[in-house]
């Protein structure tokens, strides 16, 4: 009886330890240096909200300049009360202009609904497409593609607006894309979807633990995300959000 009660102690804290972990506020930090016109260019992402309410406390201690806040996928999920993606979208716009990506579980709320919601929130979709982001003396773009679940991706739209001397920001909702288009061009390549696994021990989770890497002077960003989906539950995949932090340089 001794050793039963022990292990379901043990059981019960690690349980709550998940819980905190789940519910945690990281803002990672990331400085990139491309090339171009010397300027400084910040962007907010985040992907996987799900069910989460985004921390009012996390984003006012933000307090450096936001040009442009990208949702990478999942803002919401059929288990997500729509006053809360009001809610949310409220807080991420209080940041800066904001762009939203398509993810896997974002029709589930019912796309003419989340179309509406962002009319009238002023939250710019994009979708097989680019923008060019404001307020900036480089080009730059802003380019993505619908969920490849949505079986609608196609890269080749996402990129035609882009010309070779510009610099490029590409997202995916699911990183499985990546390499199947490393033929187009992009600076920084971003994506979310699979939380680090959520659930890990060690080297060992359904999905590969969130990455930042640098190659040849591209960069990717894969991040764990910020929610949780199936079970409010997460131990060694830390959720995250970033600030990613562009420094334009005419000479490296």
């Amino acid at each position: 009886m001794v050793g039963l009660a022990a292990v379901l102690v043990i059981c019960s804290g690690l349980l709550l330890y998940m819980v905190k972990i789940a519910f945690e506020n990281n803002v990672v930090r990331h400085k990139l240096t491309l090339k171009g016109m010397k300027e400084k260019y910040s962007i907010f992402f985040i992907s996987d909200i799900h069910t989460r309410t985004i921390s009012d406390k996390m984003i006012q201690s933000i307090n450096e300049p936001i040009q442009a806040v990208i949702i990478g996928g999942d803002l919401a999920d059929k288990r997500t009360p729509i006053s809360k993606i009001y809610q949310n979208l409220k807080l991420l716009r209080s940041l800066g202009p904001v762009y939203f990506i398509w993810g896997n579980n974002d029709r589930e709320v019912g796309e003419e609904r989340l179309r509406k919601i962002f009319q009238e929130t002023d939250v710019q979709i994009i979708e097989n497409d680019a923008v060019l982001l404001p307020n900036m003396m480089n080009r730059c773009w802003l380019s993505a593609v619908d969920d490849v679940s949505s079986r609608k991706a196609d890269p080749q739209k996402a990129f035609e607006k882009c010309q070779p001397e510009d610099a490029v920001i590409f997202v995916s909702h699911n990183p499985m894309l990546f390499s199947r288009i490393k033929n187009f061009h992009a600076d920084v390549w971003l994506a979310g979807h699979l939380h680090g696994g959520q659930i890990r021990f060690g080297p060992f989770g359904i999905h590969p633990q969130g990455s930042f890497t640098s190659v040849e002077g591209k960069y990717t960003l894969i991040s764990n995300g910020y929610g949780t989906t199936m079970i409010p539950l997460r131990f060694g995949a830390k959720p995250e959000c970033h600030i990613i932090e562009i420094n334009f340089q005419d000479t490296f």
